[in-house]
């Protein structure tokens, strides 16, 4: 019997899991691990945010897998030494033929001096309904959406939700000013400045400020401070930086770095028989931009990692690579998103396409929620 260890339940581990289960022996063990006790789309808190639906319907418990030939352990890693190929979980340490870890990121609202006190984390399913409430019971004259630190999860989010918010406004009749924030240059920049313009210019046509190249450096009450002043806002959502769970910058895989180094291609780490998936790791594309942090990229890094362990497990030479094609979702309000779409891998420079709204973008979102939660939870 051979051990296949999973270290965390998001898009990456749920993949990885069900791919291997599917392909090994019955008496090969799988075992996956997450301090959480349900998976969810990410997508889905915008929508319960905005009114639009509720988290609940999206949740799934992932004691679920247990009916699937998959173990899970409802409990947080502790401590993981990747040359042991092992992990200590709720105090008991397994070691594993193979190790995939797929913890994903963290969000560091103590990095931004004031954020916890005066923003609301919408990043973080906890506090959805503080903001939803917050939103409905909204008397101010000015909303703001901030991004405090690059790289972070799902891209597109924070300008999703800054025209959803606004359709959610305006079915209400009410009239604010609304601002956008980011440290980065433009909107996407991994989409390059045409596409971004297209995205900027829907929120301003939308009345929606969009500021870039603008690093907040703390939170005051009703105030964002910047380098070069402040910004004054009634109601504060924000995206906290971003860094990898202690127990990976403990385990000597990011070389001091700020995120797992792996082979781009393989997922392989510098240990053997040791993988890494989704937002836990840092990618480059040809052009120095990191690859954006998406569950689609994640699931594809999973079913490499997994395929190449059953390679070596049947004494075969592995072949699958990542590479680098995928999409993602950019709802905009009146029924209807965009797609984001592209090889982001590609040399010498990403391909990268933006594609027109439409109602099929938002159905398609919809299915490849539902075709998640019906493959790997139900």
């Amino acid at each position: 019997m051979r051990r296949v260890l999973i270290l965390g339940g998001g898009f990456g581990g749920l993949a990885a899991a069900h791919h291997l289960r599917a392909k090994l022996d019955h008496k090969d063990e799988i075992i996956l691990a997450d301090q959480r006790a349900h998976f969810m789309v990410g997508f889905r808190q915008t929508w319960a945010l905005v009114g639009a639906s509720t988290m609940d319907e999206g949740l799934r418990p992932l004691a679920a897998l247990e009916r699937k030939g998959i173990h899970f352990i409802h409990a947080p890693i502790t401590q993981l030494d990747p040359d042991a190929r092992a992990a200590t979980i709720d105090g008991k340490s397994f070691q594993a033929d193979a190790i995939i870890i797929a913890l994903g990121a963290e969000l560091a609202s103590e990095k931004i001096p004031g954020f916890a006190s005066h923003a609301i984390n919408f990043y973080d399913r906890v506090n959805i309904p503080r903001a939803a409430d917050a939103l409905r019971d909204f008397t101010g004259a000015r909303l703001a959406i901030g991004i405090f630190g690059a790289p972070y999860k799902c891209p597109p989010a924070p300008y999703e939700l800054a025209l959803l918010t606004r359709d959610f406004f305006a079915r209400q009749g009410k009239a604010i000013e609304m601002d956008v924030f980011t440290p980065q240059p433009m909107s996407l920049p991994v989409l390059g400045q045409a596409s971004c313009s297209v995205i900027e210019n829907r929120l301003s046509a939308s009345g929606i400020n969009f500021m870039p190249n603008l690093k907040a450096a703390s939170v005051e009450k009703n105030a964002v401070v910047f380098a070069n002043g402040k910004r004054e806002f009634d109601l504060l959502l924000g995206v906290p930086p971003h860094r990898v769970p202690a127990v990976i910058a403990q385990s000597g895989l990011t070389n001091g770095g700020d995120w797992i180094k792996i082979n781009p291609r393989t997922t392989e780490t510098k240990f053997a028989n040791v993988y890494a998936v989704g937002d836990v790791v840092e990618i480059l594309t040809a052009n120095g931009k990191p690859l954006p942090k998406a569950g689609v990229f994640a699931e594809a890094m999973a079913r490499v990692a997994a395929e190449r362990i059953i390679a070596t497990f049947e004494n075969r030479m592995p072949t699958a690579q990542f590479d680098g094609a995928g999409g993602c979702f950019l709802e905009v309000g009146n029924g209807e998103a965009m797609m984001v779409q592209g090889e982001f891998l590609a040399e010498p420079a990403p391909r990268v396409s933006l594609t027109d709204p439409s109602e099929k973008y938002l159905a398609d979102k919809r299915a490849f929620e539902a075709e998640r939660l019906r493959a790997w939870l139900e």
